[in-house]
C-alpha cells in the first residue's frame, strides 16, 4: 500500500509539475487562421467588460457568468485618467485595481485581451486621457508628435511593466493573451496624412518591442504594420479581412447594443440580429469575436463623455448594468458558442467550399481529410422564409438566418430560432425609507466673495477649471438706466449667450432666468431669452455646465467647452450691448463642492435647512441630504430620481454619476424593430416621451449596515422627498418554443453523418434566485400569437395548456415542460406546426422571505 501510495504521489507530483511548467512555459502566437495558444488554434468568444464600470465586489460574479455564458477571454481597456490623475501620481486602488481584475479573471480560468489604448473612445471622458496632457507643453494628441509620444510610451510602458511584475502575461503564465495598442485609428489616420501614418507605425513598433510574448492588434486600422493584427468594430465585420494572408479575423468589437445619451431613447439590438451577424463572420472565416459590451455597467462620477454621454453604460448588453443575465440574449449567445465549439475542429483546420442554395442562401462547408464536417446553411434574405436542399435533406431557414450543422446533417442552431427565455424585468420598492431630508442652497448673491480672478474676456471652461468640476461661474454687472422703456411697460430686452457646450443656467439677480442646453449632436448652442433687469446695477451670473468632455473626433483635446461668446443684450432704448469685453468674474465649482459636503467627513460648519421647508420649496442649486438602511437581501438596487431634474449623487462620500431626467426625443415605433435586416441604432428604441434614465445603480458594497448618507446636488429644483431605493429582479418570464425547435442535444460530438433519434424541445422558465413561480398569466400550446407581455390564442390551442404548465411550475423557481403533442394530451390542430408560447409571474419565495 505504501507503495501504491507513494507511486500515485510521484505521478501527481509529475502531473502537477508538467502542468505548471508548461503553464509557464504557454506561447500565443497566430497564424491566418486562428490565435494559436501552445500550439492550438483556437476559435474564441470574448466580451468587454470595463473594471471601472462595477465594482470589485461584482468582478467575480460577472466572470464567472461570463463563462457559464460560453465565453473564452475577458476584455477591457485601460483607462489612463483614472490611473494618473496628475502626472506620476498612480491609482490603482478600489474600482481601478487592473491587477486584481486580471488575477481574478486567471481564476476563473479564462483568458484576457487587454486594450491599452490609451486612447479609448468607450464613451468615457476625454477619450481615456488625463486632462493634464492637454497642457503638456507643444502636444498635439494621435499624431508624430514627440511630446505626445513620449507620454503615451511612459504610459505604456507602466502598464506593461505592472502586468510583467505580475506575471499576467500568457507567456509569463497568466491570462493575458492578447493586446492592444492605440484604437480605432484608421480614419483619424487617413486625415493626417503622412504624420499620421508615422505615428501608427511608430505605435505598432514601440508596443511590439516591449516585449510582452503576445500578440499585439489595432482596431479599425487597414495598415497595421507586421507583426500587429488589424481587427475589425462595427455591427457586423463578416466582409472583413485583414491586410496580410497570414493574419486571423478577428473581431474586436461586436457592437451587442449602443450607449445611451441624455435626451435620447435606449437602443435595444435583437438577439437574433446579432447571433446572426456572428455566425455570418464565422462562416467566413473569423475565429475571434468580442462583444462590446458583454456588461456594461455605469458611468461612476464623471467618468462618462461625449458629452451627454448617460451615467447608465448598459448597452443591451448580456449582463444588464445591474449584473444580472439579460435573457433571451445570454442565453441565445451561450448556445450559439456551444453549437460554433461543436464544429471548432473543422473550421480551424480549412478553408469553406462556398455553394448556393438559392439567390440569396449559401452553403459554407469545412470538411476536413480526417472526416469533420461542419456546414453553415445561410439565408441572407431579409423578408423570406426558405427551403432548401443540402445534402439530400430539406432544411427550413427563417429569413436573416444562419443554421449550423455541427456534422453536415442535424442542424443544431438556428440564429433566428430563440429557445430560451425571455426575462421581464422590474423595479420594486424596498422597506427602505428615508430619514428626514435637509437642504444648502447656494448662494448665487455672494459670487463674488470668493472669487479667484477676473478678466476682461471670457474664458474657455476647461482652461479654468482643469475639468476638476462640471461647473464654472461666469458673472458680470450692467447699469440699466431708469428711462429705459421697459421698465415702463415696454418690451423687455433679450439676453443671448453663445456657448461651446454643454448647457447654462442664467441668474439675473440671484434668481433663475432660464436655462439651454446643446446635444451630443450640436454641444454648441445659442442661448436666447427674455430677462427682467430693474433700474440700477443688475448682475448677470451665468453657470457653465459640463456634461462629459468629448471621447471622440480628431484633435479633440483642441474643442471648447464653455461661453465664449458673444454675450449681449439686444432691445434696450440704447441699441444692442455687448458684454464679451467687460470684466469678468470668474468662480470655479460650487461652493459645497468647496466644502466636501458630499463626503462624510465633511467637517464644514454648513447650516442645513430641515425637511418640513425643503419639500415646499422647490429651489435651484441646492444640496440635499438625508440618510437611510441598507435593505435586506442581495438584489441589486437603484435610486429613483424620476422627482428630481438634473444634477450630481453620492452615498458615503461615492459618486453614483451625474443624473438627469431629460425626456427621450427619437423614433420610438415598435413595427420597425424586426431583427432581420440590417442593424442601425436607430432601428429599434424604446423609452421615448419618458426620462432618458430614471434609476441610478447603488453597488450594495458601498452601503452599510445603517446610517448611510446619501447627497443630491439639485441644479434645476426637484423635490427629494419624491426619492427611494429600489431593488431589481425579474417580474415574469416567457418562452415561445415550436415543436420542432432546433435542440442541441439531438446531437452528439461523436456521430457525426449519423441520424439521430429526435427528442423534443422543451421549454425552460426560471425565476431569480429568491423566486419562485406564482402564477400562470399565459399558456397556449397551437398557434399562439404575440410576443412576450403580448401573447394571446391562436385559431389552434390545446385547452390544457393551462393545467399542465401549473401542475410543472407553479410555487417552483424553476421548471421543464416537453413541447409535444403527447405532454398536451392530445394533438389541438393535427397537421400544423404547434408552438408553446407561455408567461410566468416570478414573486418573492414566501416560504424563504428576507424582506
Amino acid at each position: 500500500m505504501e507503495t501504491i501510495s507513494f507511486s500515485k504521489c510521484l505521478f501527481t507530483f509529475f502531473f502537477l509539475f508538467s502542468s505548471i511548467s508548461q503553464l509557464i512555459h504557454s506561447t500565443v502566437t497566430y497564424d491566418r487562421k486562428s490565435i494559436l495558444i501552445n500550439g492550438q488554434r483556437r476559435i474564441l468568444f470574448s466580451g468587454s467588460i470595463h473594471y471601472p464600470r462595477s465594482t470589485p465586489d461584482m468582478w467575480e460574479d460577472l466572470i464567472l457568468k461570463a463563462k457559464q455564458g460560453g465565453l473564452d477571454v475577458i476584455e477591457t481597456y485601460v483607462f489612463w485618467n483614472v490611473h494618473e490623475p496628475s502626472p506620476y501620481n498612480y491609482n490603482f486602488e478600489g474600482r481601478y485595481d487592473l491587477v486584481k481584475f486580471m488575477k481574478t479573471i486567471q481564476k476563473a480560468g479564462l483568458y484576457a485581451n487587454l486594450r491599452i489604448g490609451p486612447y479609448v473612445c468607450a464613451e468615457w471622458n476625454f477619450g481615456g486621457f488625463p486632462v493634464w496632457l492637454k497642457y503638456v507643453p507643444g502636444i498635439s494628441f494621435r499624431t508624430d508628435n514627440e511630446p505626445f509620444k513620449r507620454e503615451m510610451q511612459r504610459f505604456t510602458e507602466k502598464i506593461v511593466g505592472l502586468m510583467k511584475s505580475e506575471q499576467l502575461f500568457e507567456s509569463q503564465g497568466g491570462p493575458i493573451i492578447l493586446s492592444q495598442i492605440e484604437n480605432e485609428y484608421g480614419p483619424q489616420g487617413k486625415i493626417q496624412g503622412a504624420a499620421g501614418q508615422n505615428y501608427m507605425n511608430w505605435a505598432a513598433k514601440m508596443a511590439v518591442e516591449m516585449g510582452t510574448g503576445v500578440p499585439w492588434v489595432m482596431c479599425k486600422e487597414d495598415d497595421a504594420p507586421d507583426p500587429v493584427i488589424n481587427t475589425c468594430n462595427g455591427f457586423y465585420c463578416d466582409k472583413f479581412t485583414p491586410n496580410r494572408p497570414y493574419k486571423p479575423t478577428m473581431w474586436t468589437e461586436a457592437w451587442s447594443g449602443w450607449f445611451t445619451e441624455f435626451g435620447g431613447p435606449i437602443h435595444k439590438r435583437p438577439v437574433q440580429d446579432l447571433a446572426f451577424a456572428v455566425a455570418r463572420f464565422v462562416t467566413r472565416g473569423g475565429s475571434f469575436v468580442n462583444y462590446y459590451m458583454y456588461h456594461g455597467g455605469t458611468n461612476f462620477g464623471r467618468t462618462a463623455g461625449g458629452p451627454f454621454v448617460a451615467t447608465s453604460y448598459d448597452y443591451d448588453a448580456p449582463l444588464d448594468e445591474y449584473g444580472l443575465i439579460r435573457q433571451p440574449k445570454y442565453g441565445h449567445l451561450k448556445e450559439l458558442h456551444r453549437a460554433i465549439k461543436m464544429c471548432e475542429r473543422a473550421l480551424v483546420s480549412t478553408d469553406p467550399i462556398v455553394t448556393s442554395l438559392g439567390s440569396s442562401q449559401q452553403a459554407h462547408v469545412y470538411s476536413t481529410e480526417s472526416g469533420d464536417c461542419s456546414a453553415f446553411l445561410s439565408n441572407y434574405d431579409s423578408k423570406s422564409f426558405v427551403r432548401v436542399l443540402f445534402n439530400n435533406m430539406h432544411y427550413s431557414l427563417p429569413p436573416w438566418s444562419v443554421s449550423i450543422l455541427p456534422d453536415c446533417r442535424n442542424a443544431v442552431f438556428n440564429t433566428a430560432k430563440v429557445g430560451v427565455q425571455t426575462s421581464q424585468m422590474q423595479m420594486l420598492p424596498t422597506n427602505t425609507q428615508m430619514f428626514s431630508w435637509q437642504s444648502f442652497d447656494e448662494d448665487v448673491s455672494s459670487l463674488d466673495d470668493s472669487s479667484p480672478f477676473t478678466a476682461p474676456a471670457l474664458l474657455e471652461q476647461v482652461n479654468v477649471t482643469r475639468d476638476a468640476t462640471d461647473y464654472l461661474w461666469y458673472t458680470t454687472s450692467v447699469d440699466i438706466g431708469s428711462s429705459e422703456s421697459f421698465l415702463h411697460g415696454g418690451k423687455l430686452p433679450t439676453l443671448i449667450v453663445q456657448s461651446t457646450g454643454h448647457a447654462v443656467h442664467v441668474f439675473i439677480n440671484g434668481q433663475l432666468s432660464s436655462s439651454t442646453y446643446g446635444t451630443r449632436e450640436y454641444r454648441r448652442f445659442m442661448h436666447i431669452g427674455k430677462v427682467n433687469f430693474r433700474a440700477g446695477t443688475n448682475r448677470i451670473a451665468l453657470l457653465s455646465v459640463a456634461i462629459g468632455l468629448p471621447n471622440v473626433g480628431v484633435h479633440f483635446e483642441s474643442w471648447s467647452t464653455g461661453i465664449l461668446g458673444p454675450v449681449a443684450i439686444h432691445g434696450l432704448d440704447q441699441g444692442n450691448w455687448d458684454l464679451s469685453h467687460q470684466k469678468w468674474t470668474y468662480q470655479v465649482g460650487l461652493k459645497g463642492e468647496a466644502m466636501n459636503l458630499a463626503s462624510p467627513n465633511s467637517i464644514s460648519s454648513v447650516e442645513w435647512m430641515q425637511s418640513a421647508i425643503v419639500v415646499q420649496r422647490n429651489q435651484p442649486l441646492t444640496w440635499h441630504k438625508t440618510s437611510f438602511d441598507a435593505p435586506e437581501g442581495d438584489e441589486p438596487l437603484a435610486l429613483d430620481m424620476e422627482g428630481m431634474g438634473k444634477g450630481q449623487i453620492w452615498i458615503n462620500g461615492e459618486s453614483i454619476g451625474r443624473y438627469w431626467t431629460a425626456f427621450a426625443v427619437g423614433n420610438c415605433n415598435t413595427s420597425e424593430c424586426n431583427y432581420a435586416g440590417q442593424f442601425r441604432p436607430q432601428k429599434c428604441q424604446v423609452g421615448c416621451g419618458q426620462p432618458t434614465q430614471r434609476w441610478y445603480h447603488v453597488p450594495r458594497s458601498w452601503l452599510k449596515p445603517t446610517q448611510n448618507l446619501l447627497v443630491i446636488f439639485e441644479e434645476l429644483g426637484g423635490d427629494p422627498s419624491k426619492i427611494s431605493l429600489v431593488k431589481r429582479s425579474v417580474s415574469s418570464v416567457c418562452a415561445d418554443v415550436s415543436e420542432y425547435h432546433p435542440y442541441i442535444k439531438n446531437w452528439h460530438i461523436n456521430s457525426y453523418g449519423k441520424s439521430e433519434e429526435f427528442r423534443r424541445p422543451k421549454v425552460h422558465l426560471q425565476c431569480s434566485p429568491g423566486q419562485t413561480i406564482a402564477s400562470i398569466k399565459f399558456a397556449s400550446f397551437g398557434t399562439p400569437l404575440g410576443t412576450c407581455g403580448d401573447y394571446k390564442q391562436g385559431a389552434c390551442h390545446s385547452p390544457s395548456s393551462y393545467a399542465i404548465l401549473e401542475k410543472r411550475c407553479v410555487g417552483k423557481p424553476r421548471c421543464i415542460v416537453t413541447v409535444s403533442n403527447s405532454n398536451f394530451g392530445q394533438d389541438p390542430c393535427p397537421r400544423v406546426m404547434k408552438r408553446l408560447s407561455v408567461e410566468a409571474v416570478c414573486a418573492p419565495d414566501t416560504t424563504n422571505w428576507r424582506g
